[in-house]
């Protein structure tokens, strides 16, 4: 992958959202959904040396080279969804710039368990301030 050219690539695409909503006042673009679920999935394997595993895989996103699963959650606010109790997890926020912040990088269980009693829930949210 070329990695330059995936990071200008991201940039472009929060700049052309910056320039519409530059156009649109009170209109907005913000990339969501699917396409910032991947976005943060490329941007961490890219920082993080990880490899991608196919897209919407149960409780994993990526795999490291000792082997251990890691499911990424990306936000462009304050908050994300799990659907199971991953092994490993990694939460980043995005910004426009095309960076992110590194919200959590741990063990899943660790964030699973503030959802205790409700892990038969079909999905549950995390929270950070």
């Amino acid at each position: 992958m070329d990695h330059d050219k995936f990071h200008i690539l991201i940039k472009q695409l929060y700049s052309t959202v910056s320039e519409l909503e530059a156009m649109f006042p009170g209109r907005h673009f913000t990339p969501d959904g699917h396409m910032v679920g991947s976005i943060g999935e490329c941007l961490v394997a890219n920082a993080y040396d990880l490899k991608l595993e196919k897209a919407s895989n149960k409780g994993f996103d990526a795999v490291t080279r000792s082997g251990k699963e890691v499911e990424i959650k990306a936000t462009q606010s304050k908050s994300v969804a799990f659907r199971s109790e991953p092994e490993h997890t990694i939460i980043i926020k995005i910004f426009q710039n095309g960076t992110f912040e590194e919200v959590y990088n741990g063990p899943g269980n660790l964030v699973w368990q503030q959802f205790a009693g409700k892990k038969n829930r079909p999905m549950a949210s995390f929270k950070y301030h």
